[in-house]
């Protein structure tokens, strides 16, 4: 078990929840099926048949399942997939002997594709009308109730670890068990007492039961998070910081006056939330959520020349060197001579704007680090480079950090600490995050909101390009993005990877669909024949061809450079191509000729996705749209109607309709609403990794909390903790709940929370 599904202890084991119930009689719609992934389900037993095997020694049993019941009473609705589905099972003389026509069983095994059908080679079964330990699934109380299909996989199966949580019963002794929930909560919803609520988890009498059961288990995790969240707000609040008052007259009122445009109100409430934040002797710890193009970098910037203007230094951190370049130049842009304190034509009463990357020249370096440690830099812009051991502030008073996603919580720690009282700290993010995702991930942080775009922005039309059933719409794609050219605006062309030592397939994306849509079945013919070893030379070696086809893969760079290059729409057209394996000068001298209007087609990978601003870039192809999250194609759309002109974002796909992966694409085609399309992200993806992205990548840490879902218990959990903590800082007296918030903040998780 802990090798299979990491179950470690008992504890482990009554934690794994079943996935769903099965009421006996009750058969599993073959809709839901996953091709190749492993599946568990309650089928009935149309027919068994056994013969020789051809090519080689041994008999096959062949037995055809159905998910609609042949008895009226017990009959489901079924899809519109086929409802049969036919299993091998080689030399499996016990399989013939124990199913039979009629027969209700458990199936375990991994769902592939044989000649368009939908089939499983030797899984794992367990008759549900049999007398034995396993095979009767006997962990129920009672023969009438539901059965529990838990996550398995092929070694261990749903009905061994039934067995298993039956076996853990009987070695807990509950008076010994901490309820990490206070018996006033679990009085107040009506949830079942501990051994209570575990027995109706894995041995529910009824659904309502178990229902109850999850709910508590739910409140319970609510509980831990947000009592672990409100004890760091709580010790954040605590810590001295250097306060950062604004000053009149200073650099920001100038910088105000000077303007062009006026802020809108959102900027403006934010910006007073900043204010009062930075004015206060405890550090700022703040999240600034506002849509792709809602003007978070003014706000942001305002923000630092308040420290500034108090003496201190701001730092801005953003997740790649393109971003860090561009972000310096927008700065010295906007603060024109108040940028350029001590140089010949600055303002000597402004400050100086420092970029400090991994790839400057060292004499760049050398000067930039003197400007930081000697104060003469008020706003210093950079990378992981300012993470440095050498990089030594003079006087940092506020750390902003751009997409906080994209960087590791060390990183994060080790800038904050750069001083000896804690800088004030920033978080912004272009990617929505629903209210109660916040709450639950951001527990420690204020939420600042920018609602609505600024003034002059046009509104981005986007289209589903389908290949699949609109093949010569390949070639208008490349026509439209000529007119676009030709009208002296600018484009991107997006693919999902590089493909630098792939071989390019030489055929357009309209001939390649047909190898696409062909390759899931090819390739799990050709996975059956390994597992079996009954195919024949002929068909091995076919499927293996269709495995290599270059079609099958993702659309790269150098693919769509090609494309571009034999295209005679585009002939003439300045391109050049920005992705991560080039060379730092290269990019910059690339992403500096794309602003300047130079090139005219940027082939590109996602490098683009965050804060590039080009405001003449109007058209926007994104290849293989498909392979991107919701979260990234709503990044990357960002990226034009950043202007005066009217933009147009097309998401090309070669999948068929009906694909899972369309319904992203649609939803993202379906509105520009980064909030509406949050909430779509997380419905399709059910949310469960939400606390592993903010970790960077760590494993989820929800397990049965959904942020969506879940809104009245998050809120309710977040009320209980304060109350608690209000009256037992320590949870000295709540020590059930001390110990469970241990043992469910893993020591990464701890670090986050930690160090917020």
């Amino acid at each position: 078990m802990a090798d299979s599904m990491n179950l470690h202890t008992v504890g482990d084991l009554l934690d794994h929840v079943p996935r769903r119930l099965v009421k006996r009689g009750e058969l599993s719609s073959f809709d839901d099926l996953e091709l190749e992934a492993h599946a568990t389900l309650v089928a009935e037993v149309v027919s068994v048949t056994t013969r020789r095997m051809r090519n080689r020694k041994g008999s096959i049993t062949e037995v055809v399942i159905t998910d609609r019941s042949q008895h009226s009473e017990h009959q489901v609705i079924s899809g519109t997939g086929d409802d049969q589905m036919t299993l091998s099972f080689f030399n499996a003389y016990t399989a013939a002997r124990e199913l039979s026509s009629g027969v209700h069983a458990l199936f375990s095994g991994k769902v592939s594709l044989y000649k368009g059908k939908r089939t499983m080679t030797n899984p794992h079964y367990a008759p549900l009308d049999a007398e034995d330990d396993i095979g009767s699934l006997d962990v129920m109380a009672d023969a009438s109730s539901p059965i529990p299909v838990y996550p398995a996989t092929a070694k261990l199966t749903s009905d061994r670890i039934a067995a298993a949580v039956k076996a853990a019963f009987s070695e807990v002794t509950w008076s010994t068990v901490p309820d990490p929930l206070p018996p006033g909560v679990a009085d107040r919803h009506g949830y079942p007492d501990l051994p209570t609520a575990y027995r109706h988890l894995h041995r529910p009498p009824d659904e309502r039961s178990w229902y109850r059961a999850k709910a508590r288990f739910r409140h319970t995790e609510a509980l831990m998070l947000q009592t672990a969240l409100v004890r760091r707000r709580r010790a954040v609040n605590l810590r001295p910081a250097r306060p950062l008052p604004p000053t009149p007259q200073g650099i920001l009122d100038r910088f105000d006056q000077q303007l062009p445009f006026e802020l809108t109100p959102a900027q403006r409430s934010v910006g007073e939330q900043l204010t009062e934040d930075l004015s206060r002797e405890h550090p700022m710890n703040r999240l600034l959520q506002g849509d792709v193009g809602a003007g978070k970098t003014v706000v942001a910037l305002r923000a630092m020349l308040q420290a500034v203007d108090a003496g201190a230094q701001a730092a801005l951190l953003a997740p790649t060197e393109v971003l860090a370049a561009q972000h310096h130049a927008s700065i010295q842009a906007a603060l024109g001579p108040l940028a350029q304190a001590g140089t010949l034509g600055g303002d000597p009463e402004g400050t100086r704007v420092v970029l400090l990357t991994g790839s400057m020249p060292q004499s760049a370096r050398k000067r930039a680090l003197l400007e930081i440690a000697s104060g003469q830099a008020g706003i210093v812009v950079g990378t992981h480079a300012l993470l440095s051991e050498t990089v030594q502030f003079f006087e940092l008073g506020l750390v902003v950090v751009d997409e906080q996603h994209r960087f590791g919580v060390e990183q994060r720690d080790r800038l904050r600490d750069a001083g000896e009282l804690s800088p004030h700290l920033l978080v912004m993010t272009a990617t929505p995050i629903p209210r109660t995702v916040a709450m639950t991930v951001f527990g420690d942080l204020d939420v600042s909101v920018l609602e609505g775009l600024p003034g002059g922005r046009r509104p981005i039309t986007t289209h589903v390009v389908g290949l699949f059933e609109h093949p010569r719409w390949e070639a208008r794609i490349f026509q439209r993005a000529r007119e676009e050219i030709e009208a002296g605006r600018q484009v991107y062309f997006v693919a999902p990877k590089i493909g630098e030592d792939d071989a390019v397939p030489q055929m357009t994306l309209a001939e390649s669909v047909k190898v696409l849509a062909a390759a899931p079945e090819l390739r799990a013919r050709r996975d059956s024949a390994k597992r079996s070893a009954a195919g024949t030379a002929k068909s091995r070696a076919g499927s293996e061809a269709a495995a290599q086809e270059p079609g099958e893969g993702m659309i790269s760079t150098r693919w769509l450079e090609e494309l571009v290059e034999a295209s005679p729409a585009l002939a003439g057209v300045s391109t050049a191509a920005l992705h991560g394996r080039l060379e730092a000068p290269e990019k910059t001298a690339t992403m500096e000729g794309f602003a300047a209007g130079e090139i005219g087609l940027l082939v590109c990978t996602t490098v683009v996705e965050v804060g590039v601003d080009v405001p003449n870039a109007t058209f926007m192809v994104v290849f293989d749209a498909d392979r991107f999250g919701i979260s990234q194609l709503h990044q990357l759309r960002g990226r034009i109607g950043r202007g005066e002109h009217a933009s147009t974002c097309l998401l090309v796909t070669r999948r068929e309709p009906g694909h899972p992966s369309r319904d992203r694409i649609d939803a993202v085609a379906a509105t520009t609403d980064g909030f509406e399309l949050a909430q779509a992200d997380l419905t399709l993806r059910r949310e469960g990794d939400i606390l592993g992205d903010a970790q960077s990548g760590g494993r989820s840490t929800l397990r049965l909390l959904r942020a969506l879902d879940d809104v009245k218990i998050i809120e309710s959990a977040r009320q209980e903790a304060m109350e608690i903590l209000d009256v037992d800082p320590t949870l000295e007296r709540h020590w059930g709940l001390a110990l469970a918030i241990e043992a469910y903040l893993d020591e990464d998780t701890e670090k986050y929370l930690e160090r917020g």
